[in-house]
């Protein structure tokens, strides 16, 4: 039943993404660099397995002919490559609320992206999300006289690396098996690299550390495996709400277990941000409730 319910399946992948920070707090002072090095050379293996039983897998073939998807991907796990570098470097440096506020001004960016590169235009409700977004951002940098850049980072890498994974045609199993081998050089010389000059930890570490850095893998990428799920059986607009609980929780975890330092400048730019997302969240049921009730009636919805 559980595996049926698409709203189910986007809620509980944006829960496992939210709560990957409690994952992370068992390899503190990690350098990031490691962490993307070992999370590739194991989701390689990983999806390969999983790959495997998949019926409707990209066939090698059609992904050697689809040369522009195989050029997207090098492009695309570049720039994941930044945004989860950042992101690991936010979980092992107690900078959990940094991350949160990146996932939340994530949607933003994307609306950007869309505005930007598609053409798309903006409702009045994404308009004045931008403009409370834009002011929570800014009060931080009035009063701290330096923007979140983490947290910019963060959202701004993400974002575009789903625009980016709107061109690419291969199912995402595939891609992300193309983007790992894309990335598989850099993570052997980086390896070495880092276990030479003593920075890296694997070779010296203990079982359990050791087993930590293999379950990267499956951490990355179990969430994903049920989000696209969710995608083929639910709508847009679930998704689209569910992706909030993520730095909600990462939120919550940061704050009250965590104790990460939260003054009122924080307060005041969260609270501005959230605020403009209610903006975008009220928009995205009110456009779902004119839809349906276009379709009872017979209206194609635009």
């Amino acid at each position: 039943m559980f595996l049926r319910s698409g709203a189910m399946l986007a809620i509980f992948s944006y829960f496992l993404w939210g709560i990957t920070p409690l994952f992370y707090r068992l390899l503190p002072g990690v350098q990031p660099l490691e962490l993307l090095s070992q999370r590739v050379l194991w989701s390689i293996p990983l999806l390969i397995f999983v790959r495997f039983f998949l019926k409707n897998r990209t066939r090698v073939k059609a992904v050697w002919a689809d040369k522009r998807s195989l050029l997207l991907c090098l492009l695309s796990t570049s720039v994941m490559a930044i945004s989860w570098c950042t992101f690991t470097y936010s979980m092992t440096h107690d900078l959990v609320l940094e991350a949160s506020m990146g996932y939340f001004i994530t949607p933003l960016f994307s609306i950007l992206l869309g505005v930007i590169f598609l053409h798309e235009r903006l409702k009045p409700a994404e308009k004045t999300a931008l403009i409370f977004v834009c002011a929570g951002v800014g009060y931080q940098l009035y009063q701290y006289g330096s923007l979140p850049k983490l947290a910019l980072m963060m959202g701004s890498a993400f974002a575009l690396y789903g625009f980016i994974r709107k061109f690419i045609r291969y199912d995402l199993t595939t891609s992300l098996l193309i983007e790992s081998l894309w990335l598989l050089p850099v993570a052997i010389v980086l390896y070495f690299w880092l276990e030479n000059s003593g920075a890296g930890t694997f070779s010296t570490a203990d079982t359990f550390t050791r087993i930590c850095f293999i379950l990267t893998a499956p951490v990355t990428l179990l969430p994903l495996l049920f989000f696209t799920a969710a995608v083929r059986s639910t709508t847009l607009t679930t998704i689209g709400l569910a992706q909030y609980l993520e730095p909600t929780i990462q939120f919550l975890l940061a704050v009250f277990l965590f104790n990460e330092h939260f003054d009122a400048v924080k307060g005041v730019s969260f609270s501005l941000i959230w605020l403009g997302l209610l903006f975008c969240i009220l928009s995205l049921i009110r456009h779902h409730w004119k839809n349906t009730a276009k379709a009872g009636l017979g209206i194609k919805p635009r």
